[in-house]
């Protein structure tokens, strides 16, 4: 006949049994060589109090590792600004325009990404060697960013060394003698993973968002009446290399979302977004009752690509994100404002947009004006003398680094 075991053998055979995980949690637990491994617990032979002990060891192994992968997730992600700004021919339109001393209004460019201290900025009527000033001037108030040499518009300025660049110019006329507007390329590597921007300014000519408003988008001469139909005005529009541009930049980006980079875009595009033309603004800001599908928003939504302010804010009513006039009015009898200047990047699940704001004055220019924005937009507003005709933006990223 089989015996029983007493309660207190049996847990002492169990005592015995864990004694071969005491060595790997050993290994692992600074806490047992300072409190568990003393002899008077070694040789204590109440099994509950072993138990309890071994229990305890287990559930802080288990708190480690958990906040070993908290700590992971932490670091998995890296935080990304980027800067668009049309600069005015590097300062020296505002110089003219507001009969400034030379160099006031490239001293005002070179504050306002000091201030904002964005990892990217994509810069309009800029070329290489006016970035490369200005990284130099950065460089004296302990700023370090990196650029690439081109004589051409548009250019782009990064707070991360630069691994890979080139130019994409559409041109109007002879390259040699109007090298203004295309677009360019820059890939960054942020912690091994590469992030590909493009920097565009694109063509300013056919500039037909200026038809409902009175005014040819070709002479810039007023109208005896405006043309409110969408289909005269995309034919106008159509006019320029708006369109040719952004289907190369497109293009180019397919490679880029082949390799698994990050792709952004940032620039002015002399033209409108689909997205603030719509019925809730047909009769508002002087668009005299037209909805226009403005090509170059609409072909970068189709292929995947997210307008960084509007995803911030839908309310095209509310939050309008005027980015032109903030000086010189070109259409004096009209209100001209609209959101020309912007950050787009690819949609995919490891970019998150965490914020957009509008950088520069809260006021623009309408009717040949200064006027307080009355809106809800957010503004940072300049530290010193604004140096353009434009607002710039200012998009903040999370990006979810790769292998985490």
């Amino acid at each position: 006949m089989r015996r029983k075991r007493s309660p207190q053998k049996f847990y002492l055979i169990q005592h015995k049994r864990y004694l071969h995980r005491i060595l790997a949690i050993k290994q692992t637990t600074p806490l047992w060589n300072t409190h568990m491994a003393k002899p008077e617990i070694l040789k204590n032979n109440n099994p509950f109090l072993f138990t309890a002990i071994i229990m305890i060891i287990i559930a802080m192994q288990a708190c480690k590792v958990s906040h070993s992968k908290v700590k992971k997730q932490v670091q998995a992600t890296v935080d990304l600004s980027v800067m668009q700004f049309n600069a005015w021919g590097a300062g020296d339109g505002v110089d003219k325009y507001r009969n400034l001393r030379a160099g006031s209004g490239f001293e005002a460019i070179v504050d306002e990404i000091a201030a904002h201290d964005p990892d990217v900025v994509t810069l309009s009527e800029v070329n290489g060697p006016s970035a490369k000033k200005i990284i130099e001037a950065l460089a004296k108030k302990g700023k370090t960013y990196y650029t690439f040499t081109t004589t051409r518009n548009p250019s782009i300025i990064s707070r991360y060394p630069i691994t890979y660049n080139s130019s994409i110019n559409h041109f109007r006329s002879n390259p040699e003698t109007d090298p203004t507007h295309g677009l360019c390329k820059l890939i960054i590597k942020v912690k091994d993973h590469e992030v590909a921007v493009y920097s565009g300014h694109l063509d300013y000519t056919n500039y037909a968002c200026y038809l409902p408003r009175g005014y040819d988008g070709v002479s810039w001469s007023a109208l005896s009446a405006p043309v409110t139909d969408p289909g005269k005005i995309l034919a106008q529009n159509a006019g320029s290399t708006r369109a040719s541009n952004i289907q190369d930049f497109i293009d180019s980006a397919k490679a880029d979302i082949a390799r698994n980079r990050t792709v952004i875009l940032g620039g002015d595009f002399n033209e409108p977004s689909h997205l603030d033309w719509t019925e809730n603004t047909k009769n508002l800001f002087d668009h005299n009752g037209v909805v226009v599908p403005w090509p170059v928003s609409k072909a970068l939504k189709e292929n995947g690509f997210i307008d960084s302010y509007r995803a911030m804010y839908p309310n095209e009513v509310d939050y309008p994100g005027f980015t032109w006039v903030a000086q010189k009015s070109w259409t004096p009898l009209s209100d001209e404002r609209d959101r020309i200047d912007f950050i787009y990047y690819y949609a995919r699940n490891n970019i998150t947009l965490t914020s957009s704001v509008i950088v520069g004055p809260k006021e623009s220019i309408v009717k040949d004006k200064p006027v307080a924005e009355t809106s809800k937009d957010r503004f940072l507003l300049p530290v010193g003398i604004w140096p353009t005709d434009h607002k710039a933006v200012l998009s903040k990223f999370k990006i979810q680094l790769p292998g985490e």
